[in-house]
């Protein structure tokens, strides 16, 4: 596709083949993709690549496929193309009203595949760039150095409290789970830990000074989860 920016293209599939020629394409249209055949290191490459499409079989192992697309929805608005083994316009309709952008019944040809994320990305903006760094009234983020100031003062990090913190701010006024923290920090997909979740929320805090519930960015939501609230929201320069 000359002349056109190169896109990311995450296929979540439950066979190693089964979207291999699909991925081909993609690749030699000029493009790139990143590629899943369990949910659980779907959902990380969903954060971690921030592709441009998400091409989702319903029959992806590790979660229902249903539950994928729900969780997908829950911390995204990326084009998504569902794969299902059958045409049933019940499950249409259950697709495009859970979230869904566009379905096709399998097996598919790669080249409608191709056409109809292309068609998608038309109407779509491209996606951020995750490597840029972050600002706003009160926190800087670099993920290129991993350097964190709070409040003008640098905060030493874990890896693990710099990931919470980082998909808390790449989900800016977002209420995640949980369940959701787990898959996305800790790559958990069972979600045994969630006690862990509140000790690392809280340990993070300390760390950035922001112990007090009423003045802290990170914010609990009782019996919901938890979200990071920009302050002053300004792009770093």
């Amino acid at each position: 596709m000359p002349g056109t920016p190169q896109r990311t293209l995450l296929l979540m599939d439950g066979e190693a083949r089964g979207l291999e020629p699909v991925a081909t394409a993609w690749r030699r249209a000029g493009h790139t993709t990143v590629e899943a055949t369990d949910a659980s290191a779907g959902l990380r490459l969903l954060f971690n690549t921030r592709p441009d499409a998400v091409l989702l079989d319903l029959g992806v192992a590790g979660l229902d496929g249903w539950h994928v697309l729900e969780r997908i929805r829950d911390l995204t608005d990326v084009p998504l193309i569902l794969l299902t083994d059958g045409h049933s316009p019940t499950e249409t309709v259950r697709a495009l009203d859970a979230g869904a952008d566009d379905v096709l019944v399998k097996p598919v040809a790669s080249d409608e595949v191709l056409a109809r994320v292309t068609a998608l990305l038309r109407r779509s903006p491209p996606v951020t760039d995750r490597s840029a760094p972050y600002a706003d009234g009160r926190l800087v983020l670099d993920p290129a150095t991993r350097r964190v100031d709070a409040d003008g003062a640098e905060c030493v990090l874990t890896p693990t409290e710099f990931r919470l913190l980082e998909v808390l701010v790449r989900n800016a006024d977002i209420v995640l789970t949980p369940t959701q923290l787990l898959e996305l920090v800790w790559h958990d997909l069972v979600g045994t830990g969630d006690g862990s979740v509140k000790t690392a929320v809280l340990r993070l805090r300390r760390k950035l000074g922001w112990e007090d519930p009423a003045t802290s960015p990170i914010q609990s939501v009782r019996g919901v989860g938890y979200r990071y609230r920009p302050d002053g929201l300004a792009p770093v320069r």
